[in-house]
């Protein structure tokens, strides 16, 4: 999710759901270290829970990475073992490591051990990455890993092709295999499992949470954010309806008038509410208009304006269609 899930979408997504744990776009030990930390780990304290996604494979450059994360408050401190890009495997992290478990196990236990207990370190990966095709290879890969102290594990169902595949085509070109995952929550009970990849829906969610202790949403979560509005009812039982989409616009209007003050741009914040009108009458329009009128550099909050306005209006008109009027209210023909 990297470029995607930055500060301003994170909040907006708050804005639609209390309960779910947001993660951070992954962000490089090195650059932690030698960066703008400001720019880098900032957050709104409304995104809590919030975890860090860190890239990296020097133990001891993790290691104080992720003691910084922990003083600037981060809930917890996640190791991407799983993107596939050329840039990451430059860089020897990401999906490559699934090759090393034992330095995977080295850089956990670096990492928690700066951390003293006090932030969970946990790891995202893959099913396995070019010709690790059995089940041995990532459950030797699990229990490595396992054995340096992480006990919650994200797992995307897919392999990663290293080589002939793009990172997008690694997102959608190989298989899902959800069964592999359910094996390992079977095999490892005592680990929690949360499962990535190509879910589109709650309902698939909660088929899933049969098998394994989580659920986590990516692209489907950016794309089409509005499907977190209902994730505090379906997926944590709370009878609170969601807010509207217009409400939920709405809670940006403070805080995007603040980042214009500090010299910020309304494009910034706006493009990630683009599809939150997906499937709703004029979400063609909603699109248009912000990604015409947002990216401009005079652009002020009357933009944002405007695209609540056309929010709050296709709300109504399709609340009128859910609810027609009864029979008594009809007026008679003349």
């Amino acid at each position: 999710m990297m470029d995607w899930t930055d500060r301003h979408c994170r909040f907006f997504h708050r804005q639609l759901t209390r309960r779910a744990l947001l993660y951070t776009e992954m962000v490089t030990a090195e650059a932690i270290l030698h960066g703008d930390r400001d720019r880098l780990l900032g957050f709104d304290a409304c995104e809590h829970p919030i975890a860090l996604q860190l890239g990296g494979s020097d133990p001891a450059k993790l290691a104080e990475a992720a003691t910084i994360a922990r003083e600037r408050g981060y809930d917890e401190i996640n190791l991407n073992v799983g993107c596939p890009s050329d840039r990451v495997q430059v860089g020897s992290f990401g999906a490559c490591l699934m090759a090393e478990p034992e330095l995977v196990g080295a850089c956990v236990t670096a990492m928690r051990d700066a951390v003293s207990g006090q932030v969970p370190v946990t790891v995202k990966c893959r099913i396995g990455i070019d010709d690790q095709d059995s089940e041995r290879d990532f459950q030797n890969f699990i229990d490595t890993v396992a054995g340096s102290g992480c006990e919650l594990f994200i797992v995307h169902a897919r392999k990663a092709w290293l080589k002939g595949l793009s990172p997008k085509e690694n997102r959608e070109v190989p298989p899902l295999d959800y069964p592999r995952v359910y094996r390992l929550k079977e095999a490892r009970p005592d680990l929690t499992v949360i499962l990535n990849g190509g879910i589109e829906t709650l309902g698939e969610a909660r088929a899933h949470l049969e098998h394994v202790d989580g659920v986590m949403l990516g692209r489907a979560a950016y794309q089409t954010p509005y499907i977190l509005a209902d994730v505090d009812r379906v997926m944590f039982d709370e009878p609170a309806a969601p807010k509207s989409r217009a409400e939920a616009l709405e809670a940006l209007i403070p805080y995007t008038e603040a980042h214009l003050k500090r010299g910020g741009r309304l494009n910034n914040i706006v493009r990630h509410i683009l599809g939150v009108m997906h499937g709703m009458r004029g979400a063609r329009q909603f699109r248009r208009y912000l990604s015409e009128n947002a990216p401009t550099d005079r652009a002020e909050i009357g933009v944002l304006q405007e695209a609540i306005e056309m929010a709050r209006q296709s709300e109504a008109w399709q609340s009128d269609i859910e609810s027609p009027p009864q029979a008594a209210d009809v007026p008679a023909a003349s």
